[in-house]
């Protein structure tokens, strides 16, 4: 009796953990504990197995087995002071702990540039038009999505090109400072097919001011990607894309000066640098 009552109860936790989000050797990213990079915290010793959830700052973070072992990836934000911070992990039916880690700085460069005015001050209707799709920017990168759609973090690039190291840029306009460039810039003809790293969602697609025609992607577990100043959108939200499957088409769309892709990763609602994230030899 004790064998058939434990039987179904095996079964359907084997179900359960074959669920699970876990990745095979070697796809999660590259570290970089330093503001715009990616802390790779080992969560042995917490109870956490899966359920549960790991904070940073009031946002949950990724969380994900490989090997066996569970870690948290924590997105840290450009503006982040170098110094010591700690993630909370609070595993189902257990207590929570905290872990503390530290980062480092690192020095992004500054560009100088002088531009026309009016590429820099915008006017009262561009203005509002940025003020009216800010929301829905925000929340595509800032959405969280409980399945995890991606089978590996290794990704590959979306468009072949030459690749731009400008992630954390700082550009002055006119002797005003702007926000740093917040992904990687990877120049290539237009009508070039755009494909996902990764399976995953689109959760939003269309044109904006400052990215033109752009794509957003959700890999699950607060993993977005975005993808701006395309010529052509090949998708739509709500529908799901494998790793490889056609997104759009490079173009120059938006406030741009050529054709190129702008790529971005959030992790966390926090714009980390891309580059992190491709497989060796991509």
């Amino acid at each position: 009796m004790i064998r058939m009552a434990r039987a179904p109860l095996l079964a359907a936790w084997l179900l359960f953990a074959l669920a699970l989000p876990t990745l095979a050797t070697a796809t999660l990213p590259a570290e970089g504990r330093y503001p715009g990079g990616i802390a790779r915290i080992a969560l042995t010793g917490t109870g956490f197995a899966g359920e549960g959830e790991v904070r940073f700052r009031d946002r949950r973070v990724l969380t994900l087995a490989e090997n066996g072992r569970w870690y948290a990836l924590v997105g840290l934000p450009l503006d982040l002071a170098p110094g010591d911070y700690a993630v909370t992990v609070s595993p189902a039916g257990g207590p929570s702990t905290s872990i503390d880690f530290a980062i480092g700085d690192k020095q992004y460069r500054t560009q100088t540039l002088t531009v026309k005015p009016g590429m820099v001050n915008l006017s009262a209707e561009s203005l509002a038009r940025v003020q009216r799709e800010t929301p829905r920017i925000r929340q595509a990168l800032d959405h969280w999505d409980a399945a995890m759609h991606a089978d590996s973090l290794a990704f590959h690039v979306p468009v072949p090109g030459r690749r731009s190291s400008s992630f954390g840029l700082r550009r002055v306009f006119n002797g005003e400072s702007r926000k740093p460039h917040s992904g990687m810039d990877i120049a290539a003809p237009t009508g070039t097919a755009v494909v996902a790293p990764a399976a995953g969602v689109v959760t939003e697609a269309g044109d904006f001011f400052f990215n033109g025609n752009t794509v957003f992607v959700d890999h699950g577990h607060g993993l977005v990607t975005m993808y701006c100043h395309l010529s052509a959108i090949d998708v739509a939200p709500g529908q799901q894309v494998a790793a490889g499957e056609r997104l759009g088409a490079v173009g120059a769309t938006g406030r741009v000066t050529g054709p190129h892709l702008h790529w971005s990763v959030s992790l966390n609602g926090t714009m980390v640098d891309p580059a992190l994230f491709l497989a060796a030899g991509s």
